[in-house]
C-alpha cells in the first residue's frame, strides 16, 4: 500500500502548481518515484477533491491531461507546507544539535603523536 505521505503531498501539489500540464510520467521523473505511484497519488488527490483532472479534447495526444488544484487543493497545499516545514525545522534543529555534539566530542580526541588527523 504506498502511503500519501505530507511530504509526498506537498511536493505533488507544488508540482502541478507550477505547471499543472505535466504528464505523470514528467512528474514520476521530476519527483524520482514510479510512475505508478504518481498514477496512485494523483487519484488520491482527486478523490479528496484537492485537484481535478481536465482532458484537452483539442489536443493531438488525446490521453493529455491537465492536472488543476481546486480551492480545497490550495487550502490543502497550504497546510501540507506548514506542516511540512515544521517537519524540517524539527529535523535541522535535530541535526544543529548532532553536530554540536560531534563537534565537542571530536575536540576531545587527541591525534596520535606523528599522525595528522
Amino acid at each position: 500500500m504506498t502511503v500519501l505521505t505530507d511530504e509526498l503531498r506537498y511536493r505533488l501539489l507544488k508540482q502541478l502548481e507550477k505547471n499543472p500540464n505535466l504528464s505523470q510520467r514528467e512528474l514520476a521523473s521530476l519527483m524520482g518515484i514510479s510512475l505508478g505511484r504518481v498514477n496512485y497519488c494523483l487519484n488520491a488527490l482527486i478523490e479528496r477533491g484537492w485537484v481535478k483532472a481536465r482532458n484537452f479534447g483539442q489536443s493531438q495526444n488525446k490521453m493529455g491531461y491537465a492536472y488543476l488544484l481546486t480551492a480545497k487543493g490550495v487550502d490543502e497545499k497550504a497546510r501540507v507546507t506548514l506542516a511540512f516545514f515544521k517537519y524540517k525545522q524539527k529535523e535541522y534543529d535535530d541535526l544543529v544539535k548532532e553536530l554540536e555534539t560531534l563537534r565537542e566530542e571530536a575536540a576531545l580526541i587527541k591525534p596520535p603523536k606523528g599522525k595528522p588527523c
